[in-house]
């Protein structure tokens, strides 16, 4: 008997396929704000008009600009933005961009209801030891204009970088996930290539990490499997065509499905709790996590789980194959890395990596149980 809970987060809508000027000044209608406070792409705002159409859009009701958010969300930018929206009255935080730029607005969300002006105040509304700790909710939300295809923009968690230690930090409310998120396929033909077909194996890996999970259920799966069916689908005519907006958008909407089993209650496993580490202490960009990550964490899975790896096969097109092997394939099709050395992670690495992974709040769910760093220095030999 199948037992859980699914908790529906705080999303009011997602738009699809409309232009993201016109759709975000609908939405400051719909919600009443008149200062919305943009976090954006700096290579969108300086090298293409996307920005300058939105600005010219909102005209007097856009009431800042910050294009300075670095990969990994580092604090000391999160901070940096808080400050600027604070002075610009914010009433409303809008995104236009990757997953580091839709994590730190959340971030800001945070910071702002509670006072935070320095690095070191981000201590108060952080995750300990897998606890949030009590805060004020958020009142200035978001709305997401994803550029890339992880999938943050319907998740209520946000990782940050401590500069310090390199070490991803985690912080959770309901009311972080954006109100509202607008997927536009054609402001994301500026993203780099790598970029966006790498957060698309992100977004493969939740679906693919949901499925495999022992704590999966029927609600979740409806969506992780057509979600990885119909990434399958677009990610390669993306890469075929790249001016290809219904691939685009397929993409999109399979990423959107990628994120209902997460949001629904269903944890990651090893392959994003490596990622974690991966991504704070090595500068590797979260999709080539992914994509480096999830093939040999399947193998090193599949003792425990070949049922369901059958599942993810299927819907990826290769019933009765090794997913492994399929996953491994259409990885390489992309072009995308397969092996830590190409991300300059090399085997000394790996001793500190796998303590740090076990930190994680994924290594401990993953559905092969792993109950010390040696497992996981196992599965960095595998991905070697």
């Amino acid at each position: 008997m199948h037992q859980g809970r699914v908790v529906f987060g705080a999303i009011e809508e997602v738009v699809f396929g409309h232009p993201a000027a016109g759709a975000i000044l609908a939405q400051m209608d719909r919600l009443g704000s008149n200062r919305a406070f943009l976090m954006v792409s700096g290579t969108l705002n300086r090298q293409t008009d996307e920005i300058e159409k939105i600005r010219q859009v909102l005209g007097s009701r856009c009431a800042g600009l910050f294009d300075a958010m670095p990969a990994h969300t580092p604090r000391e930018a999160v901070i940096a933005a808080t400050n600027a929206a604070r002075d610009a009255k914010a009433d409303l935080i809008v995104t236009v961009g990757g997953g580091s730029i839709t994590d730190g607005a959340k971030a800001v969300q945070l910071c702002l209801a509670n006072g935070v002006d320095a690095i070191d105040g981000i201590e108060r509304i952080r995750v300990h030891k897998g606890v949030a700790p009590e805060m004020n909710a958020p009142l200035v939300r978001q709305v997401s204009v994803p550029t890339t295809i992880a999938g943050g923009e319907f998740s209520s968690i946000a990782g940050i970088t401590d500069r310090s230690t390199n070490v991803k930090q985690m912080l959770r409310h309901p009311l972080i996930v954006p109100r509202v998120t607008i997927l536009d396929p054609a402001i994301t033909v500026h993203t780099p290539e790598w970029l966006f077909l790498s957060t698309g194996i992100r977004a493969v890996d939740h679906c693919v990490e949901a499925i495999c999970s022992r704590e999966t259920h029927p609600y979740a799966d409806a969506q992780s499997v057509k979600g990885l069916a119909m990434l399958a689908d677009a990610l390669p005519r993306v890469k075929a065509n790249p001016t290809d907006l219904d691939a685009r958008m397929d993409a999109q909407l399979g990423t959107w499905l990628s994120m209902g089993a997460l949001s629904a209650g269903v944890p990651m496993g090893a392959s994003h709790g490596i990622g974690y580490v991966l991504g704070a202490a090595f500068d590797v960009p979260h999709g080539y996590t992914s994509c480096i990550m999830l093939p040999a964490v399947m193998r090193w899975n599949a003792v425990e789980n070949a049922d369901r790896q059958q599942i993810v096969a299927t819907a990826m097109g290769f019933p009765g194959q090794n997913a492994a092997d399929v996953l491994d394939a259409f990885i390489r099709s992309l072009g995308m890395p397969r092996s830590l050395t190409e991300v300059h992670v090399l085997p000394e690495h790996f001793d500190a990596i796998a303590a740090q992974a076990m930190r994680t709040p994924w290594v401990p769910r993953n559905p092969r149980r792993i109950d010390s760093p040696a497992q996981v220095r196992e599965i960095l030999l595998l991905a070697a």
